[in-house]
């Protein structure tokens, strides 16, 4: 089974007011760190869904591919919608991952990723010890239905229909960064 990983990459970071994808994280990039970890992953193409230069030139990828992004909507779907595009024919499966959530490791979707292929969904979403959240996984079946979807949360729809199937790990929901006060409370 070929499964992608898809990385949103392509925010506008309006509540933080400059491009989260570049703020410094360890020894990268909040958007370098999560490419990092998902090529450590045993998927088996990484996809990066960017928007801008400068965010394309800050990464240093060493097997995930860039999926330019100029659409004027923003929203997490229409970067969604261009991951979609790059995928190919032979394509079993889609996990979809935030570029701004450095604490999901490649341990995490490995075990999310193993889960899935033992038992495929037609989608699933990470049932942390706290609650529910990314990575979701799609299989091949959903791809025509995720075209259909609009805005920010729009996945998170499928959970709410009770259509996505739970993966559990044990572990708490890693934090994402939306805001200065998210982003201090990862670094430090």
């Amino acid at each position: 089974m070929l499964i992608a990983g898809v990385i949103l990459g392509a925010g506008a970071s309006t509540r933080l007011g400059q491009p989260k994808q570049l703020l410094p994280f360890r020894d990268t990039t909040l958007l370098g760190w999560a490419v990092r970890q998902a090529e450590a992953s045993s998927l088996d193409r990484v996809l990066v869904v960017v928007r801008s230069d400068e965010v394309a030139a800050s990464l240093r990828p060493e097997r995930a591919e860039l999926v330019r992004f100029d659409d004027t909507d923003t929203t997490c779907s229409a970067s969604l919608h261009a991951g979609l595009d790059a995928l190919t024919e032979d394509t079993d499966g889609l996990m979809l991952l935030l570029g701004d959530m450095p604490g999901l490791t490649a341990a995490v979707i490995d075990t999310v990723l193993d889960q899935w292929r033992a038992d495929p969904a037609w989608a699933a979403v990470t049932s942390y010890t706290d609650r529910p959240g990314h990575p979701f996984v799609f299989a091949a079946g959903a791809f025509q239905h995720l075209r259909t979807l609009h805005g920010d949360k729009a996945v998170w729809k499928l959970v709410d229909a009770g259509r996505a199937r739970s993966i559990p790990v044990d572990a708490p929901l890693p934090g994402d960064v939306d805001t200065w006060d998210d982003y201090r409370q990862i670094v430090t």
